[in-house]
């Protein structure tokens, strides 16, 4: 168990990630924020703001909202 943990740490640390792709899809890659981005961030509608990791409620919020978007419009 301990040998796939740590394969697994690697293998992610190993793969490239590029910001440009992530900022272009609305990603926000902090998963913690403080002072006035943090202001922002609450003063922003949930369906409005960026994705962030491990923000459940408000990235799935925003992607039922974004389908149910689409399928209405197609």
């Amino acid at each position: 168990m301990r040998t796939l943990v740590i394969a697994t740490v690697a293998t992610v640390a190993l793969v490239p990630v590029s910001p440009v792709d992530a900022a272009s899809a609305g990603f926000d890659p902090r998963i913690v924020t403080f002072g006035e981005t943090r202001q922002q961030i609450q003063n922003t509608p949930v369906l409005e703001r960026p994705n962030r990791p491990l923000h459940v409620y408000g990235n799935t919020a925003r992607r039922r909202h974004s389908r149910g978007s689409a399928k209405a419009v197609n």
